[in-house]
């Protein structure tokens, strides 16, 4: 029988498999904010077309990532059990519905300059977007299956490795960005098709690496070989996990997809300041989803040997230093939004004042929603790490498009508050989320498995 663990030990737990985590998660995102930054710099209408189509690419993106995402919990239970040939069969069926996903979703890329015009955005910004997408697409597929590997290493709690190939797809990012966007060390001056390039390159180079690492030091697990051969138990196993999980991300993902349409009504420029704004909140929001997938792993491991105690004082500590590193962002957003703002758009921009003062507006309207969006994540990586998936998916659903959506059209366009009412019912959407979600972990799932005692 296992010594029960204290509050400090699960802390310094936490820490250690954490940290490199939300390093790595920080450094991913770095790659769609160094785009950000550097067609900023470059133009403000290339800003706001990439806006739009990395949003979408972002929706497809998460929404294929179910699978990857149900690789974790189901790992980290089975290499807690002692079950390897479980870890290897669960594993290569995510790959292979990963692969699937992609095929799906290409033509909704290939295609997108329509569904964007359709959408209500400008000719301009569309076929820029468009012309994103007809390159940037194709990076789904090794995109999701670097999901897949990291999802699977984290859970076996090899989080170095992740956080080394994420800085180094970061560097490999910035210089091809510098020399695609801007013409510049004698290449092409592309723009957005640039940065487009630039994501592929990376996407691929990752692919690479964690695969070399997976195949030679994971070896036991063979995932590579005879990876051809179906296993359609596997197969239905991860998809029954991971559909939900990519509907529920979905959910959240395309309410701010949806925001970002609506913020293309009002114009280029709040569309461009909302995409800056939408950039620094998604990168403080990458600390709490590293903070998530250590929630997800070590509820995954707890269900694996069934310690009951260790789950609850695990989801207490992890919460707490969630919400604290919440708190402390509030303050930030507050207290210095134009140096935020400023650093997106060049000196030289003649929009630059104006972009600012929008994105202003913005960010303290996201100050009010971090306390709520660091309760949903946590709550629903807690829930996944013991399975749990379908409720939440419900609640997902209904909180951010019956309760997110409508509030932040009625406050963005029936009251006249344009963008920071948009933003305000996302803000709505997130807390109901987030109040729902931990009731159901709290109230509901950790009382069931407490009883099986």
């Amino acid at each position: 029988m296992s010594i029960p663990m204290t509050p400090t030990q699960h802390m310094r737990a936490i820490a250690v498999l954490g940290l490199p985590l939300i390093l790595s998660h920080v450094a991913q995102f770095s790659i769609s904010l160094t785009d950000a930054l550097m067609l900023g710099w470059y133009d403000v209408t290339a800003l706001a077309a990439q806006v739009l189509a990395g949003m979408g690419f972002f929706v497809l993106f998460l929404f294929g990532s179910g699978f990857a995402w149900a690789v974790m919990p189901m790992v980290a239970e089975a290499e807690s059990a002692g079950q390897s040939q479980q870890v290897r069969r669960v594993t290569r069926m995510a790959m292979w519905l990963s692969i699937l996903f992609g095929a799906v979703s290409m033509p909704l890329m290939i295609w997108s300059e329509a569904l964007l015009l359709a959408l209500g955005q400008t000719e301009e910004v569309a076929g820029e977007a468009s012309r994103y997408l007809n390159v940037a697409g194709w990076g789904i597929f090794p995109a999701l299956l670097v999901m897949v590997l990291k999802s699977y290493l984290a859970a076996l709690e090899r989080t170095q490795v992740v956080l080394w190939v994420t800085i180094g797809a970061v560097l490999v990012n910035v210089i091809v960005n510098y020399a695609l966007i801007f013409g510049n060390w004698g290449a092409p001056e592309m723009g957005i098709v640039g940065a487009a390039w630039a994501s592929v390159s990376v996407q691929i180079v990752s692919l690479l690496l964690l695969a070399i690492y997976a195949a030679v030091v994971t070896r036991e697990h063979a995932l590579f070989i005879r990876f051809w051969r179906p296993d359609w138990e596997a197969f239905g196993q991860v998809f029954r996990l991971g559909w939900p999980i990519g509907i529920t991300t979905l959910a959240e993902v395309g309410l701010f997809a949806a925001a970002s349409v609506m913020m293309g009504w009002l114009g280029t420029l709040p569309l461009a300041a909302h995409g800056i704004a939408l950039q620094v909140a998604s990168l403080v929001f990458m600390i709490h989803l590293g903070l998530g997938n250590v929630a997800t792993v070590r509820a995954g491991r707890a269900l694996g040997v069934q310690d009951w105690a260790g789950l609850r004082l695990g989801a207490q500590v992890v919460v707490a230093l969630s919400l604290l590193l919440a708190g402390l962002t509030v303050v930030f957003f507050l207290l210095m939004p134009e140096f935020l703002m400023g650093l997106f758009l060049s000196p030289d921009e003649p929009d630059r004042a104006g972009v600012i003062a929008i994105g202003v507006v913005l960010l303290a309207a996201a100050a009010l929603f971090q306390l709520a969006d660091a309760a949903q994540v946590m709550a629903l990586s807690l829930l996944r790490g013991v399975q749990d998936t379908k409720v939440p998916m419900i609640i997902a659903a209904l909180s951010y498009w019956a309760l997110g959506m409508p509030v932040a059209y009625v406050l963005g366009f029936v009251l006249g508050w344009g963008g920071v009412g948009i933003w305000l019912g996302l803000a709505v959407g997130l807390a109901g989320a987030g109040v729902f979600m931990m009731l159901r972990f709290w109230g509901v799932i950790l009382p069931r498995l407490t009883a099986q005692r």
